[in-house]
């Protein structure tokens, strides 16, 4: 559970990038300010080019801002301190095709300050975990794109991380596979550990975040739980046996809000309780109901809307 310490925090964090004497400089992140908890999974979204790529990069220390400020654990980004316990599970990673699973293990554990001893400890139960203990002893090159995922994950869970940064953990993984990480995610929250996800995969990240972020335009547009994100307005759909021409234009009359489709009465309501004055009109007019069903809003509608309506006010 979080324990509402923030681990990771930015305030007022912007970068440019220049665009030289003749290009136009490029605002990758406008004053973005936000907070991550102890012991949460934190998605971060967005569009192709809003800006995540460069969020991240920043948050591990290897891009500086152009201007805010960015901490891990209350250290600043790019200090060592701040990357101590951290884990980095990259989009598009290669590892050298030569070396096996548990060769890569050895290589990248030691490059992370880790004994022999403390890898041997590690590497068997971290395989196991990600389903890559059949492969140990596999070169990389045979390895398909899920396997390298899984190994990417066992690679970003080495040093015992106590905030995880995951960038597109599942692409191209398989429904299976996708199901075991984000059973492996939500285990590793278990145990306190703090996730930053980034992924386009929406359902995904409705599944197993607490919160989330959503960037466009380099621009904070929204953050906050994910059933917030996906909470809107009561709607229904509503069934009928059938629907006069005359009933659906005394339907349009007294709710303005609501849409007739043939025989299907689509309402959305500013309260729910407005329903119950829909289906006593319907039955008041002979109107025979099938069924009265709530329509639930995904993230990914929730997302949509925000982005269409981000850009319309630009």
């Amino acid at each position: 559970m979080a324990d509402g310490k923030v681990v990771i925090e930015t305030a007022g964090l912007s970068k440019r990038f220049w665009g030289g004497f003749r290009g136009k400089d490029v605002h990758a992140l406008v004053d973005v300010s936000l907070g991550v908890a102890s012991g949460e999974i934190f998605g971060l979204l967005g569009p192709n080019g809003a800006g995540k790529t460069t969020m991240v990069k920043i948050l591990l220390g290897s891009l500086r801002p152009s201007s805010g400020s960015a901490s891990i654990s209350g250290h600043e980004c790019r200090t060592r301190l701040a990357r101590q316990k951290v884990g980095f599970l990259p989009e598009n990673h290669r590892f050298p095709p030569y070396l096996t699973g548990i060769q890569m293990l050895y290589v990248y554990g030691g490059m992370a300050g880790l004994s022999r001893k403390q890898i041997n400890a590690k590497a068997g139960p971290l395989l196991e975990m990600v389903g890559m203990s059949r492969w140990r002893k596999t070169r990389i090159k045979k390895y398909s794109k899920g396997m390298m995922q899984r190994l990417g994950l066992a690679q970003a869970l080495l040093n015992d991380p106590d905030i995880l940064f995951l960038d597109e953990p599942t692409d191209g993984v398989d429904p299976i596979g996708r199901h075991e990480i984000r059973n492996i995610l939500l285990e590793l929250k278990r145990q306190g550990k703090t996730i930053f996800l980034n992924s386009h995969l929406l359902a995904e990240v409705e599944s197993v975040c607490d919160r989330v972020a959503i960037l466009d335009k380099g621009k904070l547009i929204k953050t906050g739980p994910v059933i917030g994100l996906t909470a809107a307005k009561p709607g229904y759909t509503i069934e009928t046996h059938s629907l006069s021409e005359e009933t659906a234009h005394k339907i349009a009359a007294a709710f303005p809000q609501v849409q007739v489709t043939g025989n299907v009465v689509h309402a959305t309501f500013d309260d729910a309780r407005q329903v119950n004055d829909l289906i006593d009109f319907l039955r008041s007019n002979q109107v025979d109901l099938i069924s009265v069903a709530p329509i639930k809003v995904s993230l990914e509608d929730s997302f949509m809307q925000l982005i269409r309506g981000n850009e319309a006010g630009d």
